[in-house]
């Protein structure tokens, strides 16, 4: 039984615990940061003025830290007022100068000072002794956590219909839905961040830049034109995967209604017992690698011939309205015909014809939302793309990267360090173009190192990218390409470095696999390194994925053992440090 603590703090108080990485953020029941630069501004207005804000709710870690269960948005907004990230209502920013323990941070280069009008030293002191009602849960298990923050945000307004479904609900279906919309929107993270890295994986939407790592336009649903940059805020990609998984785990077309979604969710509902167990039978992992190759599908369908977003194949005349409805009827159908039909597209370009306009050439009406409407329009799109497919097997899909696995595992390498490396490729940018096996010997230190990270811990060496803006530009002359930009990283792919060693992707390929076969590599993760590496066609350039498996006892090169101190691949020098990695598989 959990106990409840009450313990007034100030904001210096929350700041401080914020600087030493003590604050904690759970994505499984937790939202991203949404609030709006005015709600923000309020927020701090209020501080100064000394009005009431509403209490924060914690709960207590094993290690001493604080898992947020109620108040997120709050506690950021003034950690990062603090660290100068917005002013005001009357324009003014707070004087970092005033509180060494930001003014510390600020010199480590963590944030930006800013310039210009900043609040009076007065106001500062007011703000930082400001005293926040904190009530901390100790001891409590995580089912008393869900419990609470199920029962908080039940009669929270402001979350919309989906943010309400998914709050506090831990089944297999929910996370299934929260995992793969958090890989197509590009967030995709640990469950467990510290607050200080929730911009990272929170959306900056067009009319409200805070300055997020995730820009709504360049997010799968927004770039092409299926929903708008504030349904992202609102969770309705969520809303639309949960309708399309329903459906096609289910066994059967769902009501397309609020109704119908909500009791999905709820667990003393028949249908929610009907597609948890459909799941279970059909294997979360199995739809989730059929669901992004679906996906993939389509996006090579809109890269066929001239590009077009799927917004302007859908709609034969300019529009800007979101389609979330008629991409379910397309998902579904491709699903039918590729995946449950066991075919393989033989003209992409033909497809793209096919569907040209389809938004005027199905039911697009209140009437469409049915089960029998759904699956007539199903049946049209079925009808539209068949001359196109031809016979296929496709168990190559499950356990490969998909485009969608590859953008997520880049945007996840830029705040989880230890797990991932980014290589351009083999070839230098500069000088003479041969390949080194000094570029190898390195690349093998380095899956040894990821290996090392500890028991149960995965990660993954993504060939063909660069988060150099200049080397993206070198290739781009060099090779004649045109880099994708993926957060701040840049895709260049490794087809280009193939075509400059005269050979065929296959053959460049195997020069990798060969490299790690040929290793020092310690078994079992040598093999199990060359079972998962994976070659992406994306979007043309290319990409290897050099997966990195959990491993159950430490890792070795030859009679060496190499660990990752953040970005970087060190050798353990002596025993010291080798035992302590060893403990990490105990």
């Amino acid at each position: 039984m959990a106990e409840l603590d009450s313990q007034p703090k100030s904001v210096q108080s929350i700041y401080s615990w914020f600087s030493e990485g003590k604050l904690f953020v759970n994505r499984r029941y937790q939202r991203k940061l949404v609030w709006t630069l005015e709600e923000k501004q309020k927020l701090v207005e209020s501080v100064l003025k000394k009005y009431p804000v509403p209490a924060i709710l914690l709960a207590e870690r094993e290690t001493g830290d604080y898992e947020i269960i109620d108040g997120l948005q709050r506690l950021h907004s003034l950690v990062s007022f603090i660290e100068t990230a917005f002013p005001t209502l009357d324009d003014k920013h707070f004087d970092v100068a005033q509180f060494p323990t930001a003014k510390a941070r600020s010199d480590e280069g963590t944030f930006d000072p800013a310039s210009g009008d900043l609040l009076a030293v007065k106001e500062v002191t007011s703000f930082l002794d400001y005293s926040l009602a904190i009530s901390v849960m100790r001891g409590a298990t995580e089912d008393e956590i869900d419990d609470v923050f199920a029962r908080i945000n039940t009669y929270g307004h402001r979350l919309s219909d989906q943010e309400r479904r998914q709050a506090g609900v831990q089944d297999d279906f929910s996370n299934l839905i929260r995992e793969l919309a958090c890989e197509l929107r590009g967030d995709a993270s640990s469950d467990i961040l510290e607050l200080q890295q929730m911009p990272s994986i929170s959306i900056d939407l067009p009319m409200t830049k805070h300055g997020y790592d995730v820009v709504a336009e360049e997010v799968f649903w927004v770039e092409q034109g299926i929903l708008r940059s504030t349904d992202l805020r609102d969770s309705m990609d969520e809303q639309c995967i949960a309708d399309i998984t329903g459906c096609i785990v289910g066994g059967r077309m769902l009501d397309r209604s609020k109704d119908a979604l909500d009791s999905i969710y709820q667990a003393t509902h028949g249908e929610n017992k009907r597609l948890i167990d459909a799941l279970d039978s059909y294997g979360a992992d199995t739809f989730s690698a059929e669901f992004k190759y679906c996906v993939d599908e389509i996006l090579k369908v809109c890269a066929a011939g001239t590009p077009k977003k799927l917004r302007e194949i859908i709609f034969d005349k300019r529009s800007t309205n979101a389609f979330p409805a008629v991409f379910a009827v397309l998902m579904v159908a491709f699903h039918e015909s590729l995946i449950r039909g066991q075919k393989m597209i033989a003209d992409y370009e033909g497809i793209k014809k096919s569907l040209l306009g389809l938004y005027g050439r199905i039911e697009t009406s209140r009437r469409a939302t049915t089960p029998d409407e759904r699956r007539k329009n199903i049946d049209t799109v079925k009808g539209l793309i068949n001359q196109h497919l031809v016979d296929s097997e496709h168990k190559k899909i499950y356990g490969s990267h998909a485009s969608v696995d590859i953008d997520a595992e880049i945007r996840r390498s830029e705040i989880e360090l230890p797990h991932y490396e980014l290589k351009q490729g083999m070839l230098p940018v500069g000088g003479a173009r041969h390949v080194s096996q000094a570029f190898f010997d390195k690349i093998i230190r380095t899956i040894c190192a990821i290996a090392n990270n500890g028991k149960g811990r995965a990660g993954s060496i993504i060939i063909g990218v660069t988060d150099k803006d200049a080397d993206a530009e070198k290739i781009a002359a060099l090779d004649g390409i045109s880099p994708r930009k993926v957060g701040k990283r840049y895709v260049v792919g490794v087809k280009r470095e193939a075509q400059a060693l005269g050979e065929k992707p296959e053959a460049y390929y195997a020069r990798w696999k060969h490299a790690i076969r040929n290793s020092a590599l310690s078994n079992p993760l040598r093999d199990s390194v060359l079972s998962s590496m994976d070659f992406n066609d994306y979007f043309g350039l290319g990409v290897i994925v050099i997966a990195v498996p959990p491993q159950q006892e430490l890792s070795f090169v030859g009679d060496d053992v190499y660990w990752r101190d953040g970005d970087e691949t060190t050798k353990a020098k002596d025993f010291k440090k080798v035992s302590e990695l060893t403990k990490r598989f105990i």
